[in-house]
């Protein structure tokens, strides 16, 4: 009977779970983590996949998300997003207690420029490289299992990209922008300087 028990318990947790909107819990296991991921992808054209770290993402509501877009070689998810405002982000566990979690919905790139820059900046700490900031709203949510996503340990964080952007300076950012950042792998625009 216990055995019993114990395997319906197991395909409980299996099947995946939607919810409309983040719970509290589902929040707090979201502050928990050092990593997250980004992924959009062009109506043609190549899917992007990229993760993402330090202290750049917030809870903004329980249907409301938002991260600070640091400095990177590429634009990809501002011109995926502009093009289509498709966006999945994920978050997933490698402590003890497995859990995947994924937020489903429809992204907004805010940049300086933009007229709600300085509301959205404020839930966030400064840091050198900021690009633009990245705003979701939150259609579905899903958790699963991540039963082999494997357990590993953070060391810490890189200061890399921060000292990269510090070194760069703000004339050094615009031109790297203005070399690297301004289309997609696809070509696509990403409007980094509207």
């Amino acid at each position: 009977m216990g055995a019993q028990r114990a395997a319906r318990h197991r395909r409980r947790i299996i099947l995946a779970k939607f919810y409309s909107a983040l719970t509290q819990s589902l929040m707090g296991f979201i502050q928990e983590q050092s990593i997250f991921f980004v992924a959009t992808a062009p109506q043609q054209g190549r899917v992007n996949l990229s993760p993402k770290g330090m202290d750049t993402f917030r809870c903004l509501s329980d249907r409301e998300v938002a991260y600070l877009d640091l400095t990177g070689s590429g634009n990809e998810t501002s011109a995926h997003l502009e093009e289509n405002g498709r966006l999945t982000i994920m978050f997933c566990s490698f402590s003890a207690e497995p859990l995947i979690l994924r937020l489903y919905g429809q992204g907004k790139v805010v940049r300086p420029r933009s007229p709600d820059w300085a509301e959205v900046l404020q839930y966030f700490e400064p840091l050198p490289g900021v690009r633009q900031v990245i705003v979701m709203q939150i259609e579905q949510v899903q958790t699963s299992c991540g039963f082999a996503v494997p357990r590993m340990e953070v060391l810490g964080e890189r200061t890399t990209l921060k000292d990269w952007a510090q070194q760069k300076g703000a004339e050094g950012l615009q031109a790297y922008w203005q070399a690297k950042n301004q289309v997609s792998i696809d070509g696509l625009p990403t409007h980094i300087f509207e």
